[in-house]
């Protein structure tokens, strides 16, 4: 059995000695009329930056290598089959010149939006990889084995090539920089002078990509007038919740001084619970550490809280991810699938499939698919009431197809649609209980669990914390590991949990 701590370790780096868990639980505040108005425009999801210029690197590279090869293939075989020492420099030349264009910074958002800005860099680092691997061909005495109308082709072919992706893509990035769709939106926490001088910093930076949506602040208007730096005060600390659940933020950014360290922690309780960056000035601090202690919004300085988790590159790998695997189990399971709806059918009258709502990520409600275990009549789609040993409702098919967890199966259907992952946190009804308490009111931070897609499987799951959750210890044991999985994240964890699950589905003590 694996311990850890339930809360972050950033949060904790922060909190230092104190314990977020271990303060008093307060209730939510519900979202006022202009916040929520504010928070639905904001639904829509943003373009990463970080992807964006990923996914310029992966187009300027696919390009001048389709390229060469092209050049190749037209004018420089004779015979089928491909010269090897032409591999080098047609795989290798554009990996070197993408390297060269990175380190003159001509992948960053501002430079791909400049056409000016970036065609000098990007012409200089193509000129760099030829000159280069014309001194290798020279030192290695292998000139000769070159077309030289390959080689001037494909030069000058790809100076054209990256003047129409470079304003293909300054167009493109305008466009988005324009809509308000790249960019990084950001709430700040907490007004008055410090939210005053943060903003004023933060605007005063040359290309900025941050979007400030509003201000959050739990003093009056006295102390906290309603208008921050030209941004409105949207609501109270405890509201800031519910917008951050409607609306599709990045990064919260505290404004509270680091001496602050009370209402630091009962601030961190509230916020951690949602999938974005936190981040906290060091702006106004007087106190000044290595620079690789911050991160920065152009020269602004923020201390990293939390960061956003599987967001990014890691989010496209594991809906990959999902989609491979999710696709190969419909395959090799199909028959085991077909004669457990067949089974479900001959033992009571009703549909096959039970759909059942469920928190998904960010507390969004999903449809969930399962095999029906339960009588048609006496289904519970909200979970009002645990299903226990010898449970009446439960049918003679239905107790053998949850004690093997085949009625989860549907679920896969879930995942090719994106509403659950194969492996994360596994999702609870709307009214599930442990014992006769709502989830939620049993663990501190439960609904941290919803900063990832929900999966079939998981770390708890595998660890032994699946089936009934009659007691408290259970809820929280579950609880416990699923912010441990979501924490350790990666790729070889969740093929571990998955080579490991279906081993652990033989032990079936816990579910009924």
């Amino acid at each position: 059995m694996v311990h850890h701590e339930a809360t972050p370790r950033s949060a904790r780096a922060v909190a230092g000695d104190g314990d977020i868990r271990s303060l008093p639980r307060e209730a939510p505040a519900s979202l006022n009329a202009a916040a929520r108005k504010v928070a639905e425009s904001l639904s829509k999801q943003s373009l990463s930056p970080v992807l964006m210029v990923g996914m310029a690197r992966l187009i300027e590279y696919t390009a001048v290598m389709v390229l060469g090869l092209a050049i190749y293939l037209l004018y420089v075989e004779r015979d089928p089959g491909l010269d090897w020492l032409y591999v080098a420099p047609i795989v290798g030349g554009p990996f070197l010149v993408v390297l060269f264009i990175q380190l003159a910074d001509g992948y960053s958002v501002p430079a791909l939006r400049s056409i000016a800005m970036s065609l000098g860099r990007v012409f200089v680092a193509w000129t760099l990889v030829f000159a280069f691997f014309t001194v290798i061909a020279f030192l290695a005495k292998i000139g000769d084995h070159y077309s030289r109308v390959w080689i001037g082709t494909w030069y000058l072919g790809g100076l054209a090539l990256f003047t129409a992706l470079r304003i293909g893509l300054a167009r493109y990035v305008g466009a988005s920089t324009k809509s308000g769709r790249l960019e990084r939106r950001a709430v700040i926490v907490g007004g008055g002078d410090a939210a005053i001088k943060l903003i004023g910093a933060i605007e005063a930076q040359p290309d900025n990509d941050i979007r400030i949506c509003g201000v959050f602040d739990d003093r009056g208007d006295e102390r906290s007038p309603p208008m921050v730096a030209g941004y409105p005060k949207l609501g109270t600390f405890g509201e800031l919740v519910d917008f951050g659940r409607i609306a599709r933020i990045d990064m919260l950014i505290v404004s509270l001084p680091v001496t602050a360290e009370n209402r630091l922690l009962t601030l961190l309780k509230r916020l951690w619970v949602l999938p974005v960056d936190i981040r906290l000035s060091a702006h106004a601090a007087k106190v000044r550490f290595r620079p690789r202690s911050y991160s920065f919004v152009g020269t602004v300085p923020l201390f990293d809280v939390y960061d956003k988790p599987i967001a990014d590159w890691d989010r496209i790998a594991k809906r990959a991810f999902d989609i491979l695997f999710a696709a190969i189990a419909l395959l090799a399971l199909s028959p085991v699938m077909a004669l457990t709806a067949l089974a479900v059918r001959l033992d009571s009258p009703g549909p096959v499939l039970f759909r059942q709502k469920r928190y998904g990520f960010n507390n969004e409600l999903i449809e969930v698919f399962k095999f029906r275990s339960m009588y048609t009549e006496l289904t519970d789609h909200r979970a009002d009431k645990l299903v226990t040993r010898d449970d009446p409702r439960v049918t003679r098919v239905g107790r053998f197809i949850r004690k093997t967890s085949l009625d989860e199966l549907p679920q896969l259907f879930n995942a090719l649609r994106g509403d659950l992952s194969l492996v994360g946190p596994r999702p609870h009804a709307t009214n599930a209980k442990a014992g006769s308490e709502f989830y939620e009111n049993v663990v501190d931070g439960y609904f941290a669990r919803h900063r990832v897609k929900p999966g079939i499987t998981g770390w708890a799951q595998i660890n032994g914390w699946r089936g009934e959750t009659d007691t408290q210890e259970k809820i929280e044991q579950r609880v416990k590991h699923d912010l441990y999985y979501i924490e350790n994240w990666s790729i070889p964890l969740d093929l571990y949990i998955l080579f490991v699950t279906p081993f652990r589905i033989l032990k079936t003590d816990e579910v009924h």
